[in-house]
């Protein structure tokens, strides 16, 4: 145990996240996404849905602020323009986490499994709520920090 670090954040993924760089891209999946074969790097969180990792995530990971969406979601099929409810919730999140709204880009189904292919890692977790995936893109940590 660590002080100050939610228990969620094991070793595994502490590790993937300090090894990103500026620019990298996290996914956090939801359960039916395929991830075993999407991905470079895997780490399981198959208890967890898809809103409590990216609250742990955010206490550590700081958002690449040098985009203008660091953070983007898989646009429903047959209707580009519907939020659902698990997007909205992510939009809340990523709200509370930093200092100012947060943009999140809506990517078509087959551009956000192209991406998927190039994250440096996912995070498969147990959400089973439709449209619950998540990319967020690492930004620096300012020396003040």
């Amino acid at each position: 145990m660590l002080k100050g670090i939610d228990p969620l954040l094991s070793p595994d993924i502490l590790h993937i996240l300090a090894s990103m760089g500026h620019g990298d891209e996290l996914l956090i999946a939801d359960a039916n996404f395929p991830a075993e074969t999407m991905a470079q790097r895997l780490i399981r969180l198959p208890g967890v849905n898809t809103s409590t990792a990216l609250r742990a995530i955010l206490t550590v990971l700081p958002l690449d602020q040098y985009v203008d969406q660091p953070a983007a979601v898989m646009s429903v099929v047959d209707d580009p323009d519907a939020i659902p409810d698990s997007v909205k919730e992510f939009q809340l999140i990523l709200n509370l986490a930093g200092d100012d709204p947060v943009s999140i880009e809506h990517i078509e189904r087959f551009a956000f499994y192209e991406r998927a292919k190039n994250a440096f890692a996912i995070v498969a977790t147990g959400e089973r709520r439709l449209y619950g995936n998540l990319f967020l893109s690492k930004g620096v940590v300012n020396p003040g920090e």
